[in-house]
């Protein structure tokens, strides 16, 4: 049974009762994420999240963590370009004081100067540690290439000199404005009585009067454009794509279908081709990331800088019989079948459900029944794959984001103005 309801202080609650479950899981969703902020403050939502672990006005961070352990509990949180989430999974009977936990942190952090300047090192670091994992970091040069100038384009941790120049007073200023419930959706599913939780959560009040109103950006002018950063490494790091859609659009039933096909998973024509059958690399697939505003598609691939102009022909070769053949009504069915039980097995996790509830109401206002989704995703034909296929990688030009050894650079930038030249519309 789903549950909604809007709290006296402006946030959105879901609750879906599981009683033959022995678990809880809750999710704080705030619509804060790194496009939201100014480019001077870039990365203070994800320093903000980091923050709010560190303690409060009587709960110190140690203490926050050792109350969770001996729930034998999960708490943790995450930063994404469009909200930052807090969640917690714990026993049915500890909800109620993990629900505590997780309010005061949220409501009552401390932001002293002492925990702000050694967070500060903590972030640096992870944005270092980043730096030194090209196979990760290829992909947020690749969305700073084609979203250049634009805040989706940013990194969700910021870079090292506005981390080094956020102050405590802009931190806590900031906590204080977009941190407020209104601007929050809260989801908890498991073995409960939602009158219960509704009644604990109208407890909560946070202490802002007035929340701060976050904006969403203009639609980005994406553009083409090749990045090439050196960087002395064994492999060659690629990243490579086109605009997209964004989450609103009901192709993304389709887009779903085509990129498990194209490379989204072990039988997927990329990784058959390339790495089964070829040999060129560990790691090849297809991507989409899609937004309020937009999105993008891309395709990722880590190989040998002596085999960077076989992979170029070869997925062009790839591209072009996708487009111009499209796909078997057998891969289209057995796509939509792999769809159906990943969301049906995921329905079986607490976190799982309560990830979907806050999402769903976070981002599209509603949350659509599985079964809904499932007939949407069985509503897909192969000429709908082919004919998104042939819209969205015929684009032109291509983005290229590259990170490896230097002389094999413009190797690399020979191989892709061939494929960005001769895959056919």
């Amino acid at each position: 049974m789903l549950t909604k309801q809007v709290l006296p202080n402006g946030a959105r609650v879901l609750i879906e009762e599981i009683p033959y479950v022995r678990s809880a899981a809750i999710g704080v969703f705030v619509r804060v994420g790194s496009k939201h902020e100014p480019a001077e403050l870039n990365g203070i939502s994800h320093f903000i999240e980091h923050m709010l672990f560190k303690g409060t006005e009587t709960r110190s961070a140690r203490s926050i963590a050792e109350e969770f352990e001996r729930m034998g509990g999960q708490l943790n949180a995450y930063t994404s370009k469009e909200h930052t989430c807090f969640y917690a999974r714990v026993l049915d009977e500890n909800l109620n004081e993990a629900m505590d936990v997780l309010f005061d942190m949220l409501y009552n952090s401390a932001m002293s100067q002492k925990d702000v300047d050694t967070e500060r090192g903590v972030i640096i670091e992870e944005i270092n540690m980043y730096e030194d994992s090209p196979d990760e970091l290829v992909h947020d040069v690749f969305s700073q290439t084609i979203m250049a100038g634009h805040p989706l384009g940013r990194p969700i941790l910021g870079h090292e000199e506005t981390i080094a120049s956020l102050s405590r007073d802009t931190i806590n200023e900031y906590y204080q404005t977009f941190y407020h419930p209104a601007n929050m959706v809260i989801a908890v599913v498991g073995n409960l009585k939602s009158e219960e939780v509704i009644e604990r959560l109208a407890a909560y009040q946070g202490f802002r009067p007035t929340p701060g109103v976050i904006k969403d950006a203009l639609v980005p002018n994406l553009t083409e454009g090749i990045n090439l950063v050196p960087k002395d490494i064994e492999q060659v790091q690629i990243c490579l794509g086109v605009p997209g859609i964004p989450y609103t659009d009901e192709r993304r039933y389709t887009q779903n279908v085509m990129n498990s096909i194209l490379g989204g998973g072990i039988s997927s024509h990329l990784f058959q081709k390339i790495r089964e059958e070829k040999g060129l690399a560990y790691n090849v697939f297809s991507y989409p990331s899609t937004y309020r505003e937009t999105g993008t598609y891309a395709i990722y691939v880590g190989t040998s800088p002596s085999k960077v102009r076989e992979f170029f022909a070869l997925l062009r070769d790839e591209l072009d019989r996708f487009i111009s053949e499209g796909v078997t009504l057998e891969e289209v069915t057995r796509t939509q079948s792999q769809i159906k039980a990943s969301l049906f097995l995921g329905m079986e996790s607490v976190m799982t459900r309560m990830n979907r509830l806050g999402k769903s109401e976070l981002l599209y206002g509603k949350v659509t029944p599985v079964e809904e989704v499932i007939e949407k995703v069985f509503a897909v034909t192969p000429r709908m794959v082919q004919d998104y296929a042939r819209e969205i990688l015929s684009k032109r030009p291509y983005t290229l984001a590259v990170i490896g050894e230097p002389s094999v650079l413009p190797e690399v930038e020979t191989g892709f103005r061939e494929l960005d030249v001769l895959i056919r519309p």
